[in-house]
């Protein structure tokens, strides 16, 4: 997938998380540290309940916008959403401060500056 082509999807994605107040939305550009993605996005729900509709509008957006959603996994604490491009990870601030993903990918490298991808969508 071409940066052209990165930016905008995941703009959909941050979009769609803000839309329903997701709290501390990250991405992270992980395209040189793994094959399996290109960016991981890390997001906080307040509930059970929010953390599903994150999801259930992460995945709506996407379709409507021309993404791809290969899967949706989801718990009680977690939903993991793979959009193919970026893998979504909605959790409630217990389950995010207990895995601490952004530690897992090093937040002083690849953080994607959210500004910049709305600028680039545009």
């Amino acid at each position: 997938m071409s940066k052209e082509t990165l930016s905008p999807l995941i703009a959909t994605i941050v979009d769609a998380l803000d839309d329903l107040k997701a709290q501390d939305i990250i991405p992270i550009d992980v395209r040189e540290r793994t094959s399996l993605t290109d960016a991981m996005i890390i997001a906080t729900g307040t509930s059970s309940r929010h953390i599903k509709a994150l999801g259930d509008r992460v995945e709506e957006r996407l379709k409507a916008d021309g993404g791809e959603v290969l899967s949706v996994e989801a718990s009680d604490q977690w939903v993991l959403v793979d959009a193919d491009v970026a893998m979504v990870h909605i959790m409630t601030k217990e389950a995010r401060d207990h895995y601490q993903l952004e530690r897992l990918w090093d937040m002083s490298v690849g953080q994607l500056d959210p500004e910049q991808l709305f600028a680039d969508a545009s």
